[in-house]
């Protein structure tokens, strides 16, 4: 139990960060999309291309079975909904493992 709590609160600060970057991109890919930021700006491209690298690989999967609703990508939002899942799951297990009796 001692490494249980420290450890919870560790993936619940990378949840949170991870939800943040998410949010982050997609607001630069509507920005991008819309032409109000222009990706041959190189620190915007390159904050873009550190972006979609760290949220392709959790994004990828939710777009394969999530369709564009009128050409909307709504995978963010999904992935955001399942962050909040999980977090909310992580700060319910030490009261689960508290209540267990071995």
């Amino acid at each position: 139990m001692i490494i249980v709590g420290p450890l919870i609160q560790v993936l619940l600060i990378a949840l949170e960060l991870y939800l943040y970057l998410v949010i982050i991109s997609a607001i630069l890919s509507w920005l991008v999309a819309f032409k109000v930021v222009n990706t041959s700006n190189r620190a915007v491209y390159m904050i873009g291309d550190f972006l979609y690298r760290i949220t392709e690989p959790a994004l990828g999967p939710i777009r394969r079975y999530v369709p564009n609703i009128g050409g909307v990508d709504i995978s963010p939002l999904v992935l955001i909904l399942i962050i909040i899942f999980a977090q909310k799951i992580l700060v319910e297990i030490p009261g689960f493992l508290a209540g267990a009796t071995y």
